[in-house]
């Protein structure tokens, strides 16, 4: 008798178009802290699971660009994550260029300059625009800007606008190895906004291993990652500030689940990654476990 299911046939079946190059693989960053060279080797290995299609780019600072020579067994689309300030660019790019099987796919760089965030991106802008003066940088690599945590002040939206403006994106910081550096979700609510206000794809990092907002063994709470993706589909589609908000602090995985699927919908969310590109995850079991339980994958 034929049998018509697909998983006891064997096959593996493709995940839903939203959930597509979602995770960027940053297990060298903590709390993962895995070696360079076993994170290298599981990130090959995993294109022979099913969890390959969820995978974006593999992330890395450019103080460790230099270390991959000999461990690229495979193409390697790296995000580069600069760590040398606007300066630190073009001589990644350079280095990045020079390791055999290793492509620049993205560019992320912080902020650091509190007091005039906005000549910060101004120099990062012309940095970039140097970069690929240089043919270091094609107009297809994302360049990710990230800006500082805390409220989206006057200097804070100025920098957002300065991004915008160069066609740039933005990268959003959702938590990290210490409690200040989650934001609260009226922050992240309004940096979300202001994003696709000024109508900017964003990345976030950091902290969204799992897909509902809940408390870590660490005793903080963390974001999820289906919070963000349903939070700025409720953001693009005109809903209040307190609603966004709403959302981003829901901690039932199911009823997030069912919201993704049922009342937005998949097709709605997978044209909602235009702008929620991807996050960074030092595990990517976790979330693909979780994606499982929920009936998502």
């Amino acid at each position: 008798m034929a049998d018509n299911d697909a998983s006891t046939r064997g096959i593996i079946q493709s995940p839903p178009e939203v959930l597509l190059g979602l995770i960027d693989d940053a297990a060298i960053y903590p709390p993962g802290n895995v070696p360079l060279d076993e994170a290298v080797r599981a990130h090959f290995l995993r294109r022979d699971t099913a969890a390959q299609p969820l995978v974006g780019t593999f992330v890395i600072g450019d103080h460790r660009l230099a270390d991959l020579k000999g461990l690229v067994t495979d193409s390697l689309a790296v995000s580069i994550v600069i760590g040398a300030g606007a300066g630190g660019i073009a001589p990644a790019l350079s280095v990045a260029h020079r390791i055999g099987g290793v492509t620049p796919a993205a560019v992320e760089i912080a902020l650091r300059d509190t007091d005039d965030l906005v000549g910060n991106a101004r120099r990062v802008v012309a940095a970039v625009n140097q970069a690929r003066d240089l043919g270091l940088l094609d107009d297809d690599v994302a360049v990710y800007v990230e800006l500082p945590q805390g409220e989206a002040t006057h200097g804070w939206l100025g920098a957002a606008d300065e991004v915008a403006g160069a066609e740039l994106r933005l990268k959003l910081r959702t938590g990290g190895v210490e409690e200040h550096l989650f934001p609260s979700t009226a922050q992240l609510g309004s940096w979300i906004t202001a994003a696709l206000d000024r109508e900017t794809p964003f990345k976030c990092t950091a902290g969204l291993h799992r897909a509902a907002r809940h408390t870590g063994e660490d005793g903080i709470t963390h974001h999820g990652f289906l919070n963000v993706l349903l939070a700025t589909r409720a953001s693009l589609d005109g809903a209040d500030p307190s609603i966004v908000q709403g959302v981003l602090e829901e901690r039932d995985a199911e009823r997030l689940a069912a919201d993704a699927r049922e009342s937005v919908g998949l097709d709605a969310l997978a044209r909602t990654r235009r702008w929620f590109i991807s996050f960074g995850s030092c595990s990517i079991d976790e979330p693909e476990q979780d994606l499982r339980g929920l009936g998502l994958l």
